[in-house]
């Protein structure tokens, strides 16, 4: 679908390609714009919308457009322009529409105000070639000539080239080639020139004499990241209930996460599961015990000390025998 968007020219430069080619550009600054209202066929006889671009202050904005910008709840905005679409369902008040509409190589048109040249003559205004500068010529050297036939007609058809006012005019150039696009610095760059002077309204649109590009401006929308939101909220639900198994090979996290599922319980529940828990630790003292066992076989040496003193009266009865 074709779309619309306002900018504003900042300037010539020039960049080179791959090849190292020059390549003459424009610089736009394409919006942000935002979305004031929404036309439909319907309602206002026709489907378009209302396009807002570049702020200003309130003190110089009149009432009843300060209604209008808080409708939209937007700031007051400079230009204001409408651009036709086919489906205007797709579009809300208050949506901000940027320079990702365009791509690299795709063909824009490009709408302006050319410069204002003032008042000016055939020669320069439409290219005559005027007359001699001799051979009798006085005062017409520059003048455009006959404007009309004789007296059948009696009249000056319109449309002939005649001098007046030169420039300031709406002018259009189609078919322009995006050589860039800098989507954050909301900037896009064309090939050649384009109409007006530095700081000119623009209005850009996707070519009319090629095919429409697909719709880009739906891509910001957040509506792919909301199901990997809902996706990951049953993913920690299966992580919880998975825990206890990874739990129960550690002894010190398991008792934790029964205490969690006894909080989650009825009431009346709970209270039996602490005893269970109690009754655990009066168990706890079985290894001491063991710790006692280990001292029994303590007390075998002793008998051997005992052993070892018993010899000790033998050499008493060769005493007496003596």
């Amino acid at each position: 679908m074709r779309q619309t968007i306002l900018g504003r020219k900042l300037g010539m430069s020039q960049i080179f390609d791959r090849q190292g080619n020059a390549i003459p550009v424009t610089i736009v600054q394409a919006g942000p714009c935002t979305i004031l209202q929404v036309k439909t066929k319907e309602k206002d006889g026709y489907n378009a919308i209302q396009l807002g671009f570049g702020d200003k202050k309130e003190k110089h904005t009149t009432m009843p457009l300060l209604g209008h910008f808080k409708k939209a709840d937007s700031a007051p905005k400079r230009h204001i322009r409408e651009a036709r679409v086919d489906d205007p369902g797709m579009f809300t008040v208050g949506q901000v529409i940027t320079a990702g509409l365009f791509e690299k190589d795709d063909r824009v048109d490009v709408t302006g105000t050319s410069k204002g040249k003032g008042f000016a003559g055939v020669m320069k205004r439409h290219g005559f070639s005027g007359f001699m500068a001799s051979h009798g010529v006085h005062e017409s050297k520059r003048g455009g000539g006959s404007i009309g036939q004789s007296a059948d007609p009696a009249k000056v058809f319109k449309g002939m080239k005649m001098p007046g006012q030169m420039g300031d005019e709406a002018v259009t150039i189609q078919n322009l080639r995006v050589v860039d696009v800098r989507e954050s610095q909301n900037l896009i760059m064309v090939k050649g020139p384009v109409p007006g002077g530095k700081n000119g309204l623009l209005v850009i649109h996707h070519a009319i004499k090629k095919e429409a590009p697909p719709l880009r401006q739906a891509e910001p929308e957040e509506v792919e990241p909301d199901p990997e939101l809902v996706e990951g909220e049953p993913e920690t639900e299966e992580a919880l209930a998975d825990a206890p198994e990874v739990d129960e090979t550690a002894e010190g996290e398991a008792a934790p996460v029964e205490s969690a599922e006894a909080t989650t319980d009825p009431a009346p529940e709970p209270e039996p599961a602490p005893e269970s828990q109690e009754a655990e630790p009066v168990e706890a003292p079985a290894p001491e015990p063991e710790v006692e066992a280990s001292t029994e076989p303590e007390p075998e040496p002793e008998p051997e000390v005992e052993a070892s003193t018993e010899p000790e009266p033998e050499p008493e009865p060769d005493d007496e025998s003596k």
